[in-house]
C-alpha cells in the first residue's frame, strides 16, 4: 500500500480542508484528485499527513486555510475552527465558538461541530454543549482537560 492509500484510508477518503469526499479513481493530476498534504507548516501537528483534494492542497499553499462553517447554520461570529482546534489540541480546556438565536440552531451547530472536528482532529476528545446566555445560546467546545 502507498502512503496516499494509507493516509486516505485513515481519513476515510475525505478532504481535511473542504470535508468533501475524495474519489480514489480520480487522477492525482486533477484538481478533485487525491493528494497527501504533509502539513509542514504545522510541525506540532499530531497527524503529519492528511488527505486533501489536489486543488485544496495547492490552494492552501497560496492562502491560509479556512475551515468554513456551513451556510445552513445560524451562527453569529463563528470562531475560526483551525485556530480553535489547534488551541484545544495543544492546551485542552474550553472555548465559546459561536452564538445562536435559538436553542435548536445551537444544537444543529453542536452536532455539526462534533462531527467535523472528529475528522479535522482525529483522536481529540471534543465535546460540545449549548449554554443559554444573554437572550441567545452559546456554542461551547471542550476537551475535558485543562
Amino acid at each position: 500500500m502507498s502512503l496516499l492509500d494509507d493516509v486516505a484510508e485513515r481519513d476515510g477518503w475525505r478532504c481535511w480542508v473542504c470535508d468533501e469526499p475524495v474519489d480514489p479513481d480520480e487522477s492525482v493530476n486533477d484538481a478533485r484528485g487525491p493528494s497527501v498534504d504533509s502539513r509542514t507548516a504545522d510541525r506540532k501537528a499530531k497527524i503529519p499527513e492528511r488527505l486533501a483534494h489536489r486543488g485544496c492542497n495547492s490552494r492552501k499553499g497560496a492562502v491560509k486555510v479556512v475551515i468554513a462553517w456551513p451556510d445552513t447554520l445560524h451562527v453569529y461570529e463563528p470562531a475560526p475552527l483551525l485556530t480553535v482546534a489547534g488551541r484545544l489540541e495543544r492546551k485542552g480546556g474550553r472555548e465559546m465558538v459561536g452564538r445562536c438565536p435559538t436553542k435548536r440552531d445551537a444544537q444543529e451547530a453542536v452536532d455539526w461541530l462534533v462531527d467535523r472536528l472528529s475528522r479535522l482532529v482525529p483522536g481529540l476528545p471534543v465535546t460540545a454543549a449549548v449554554e443559554p446566555g444573554g437572550g441567545q445560546f452559546l456554542v461551547v467546545l471542550s476537551t475535558g482537560r485543562r
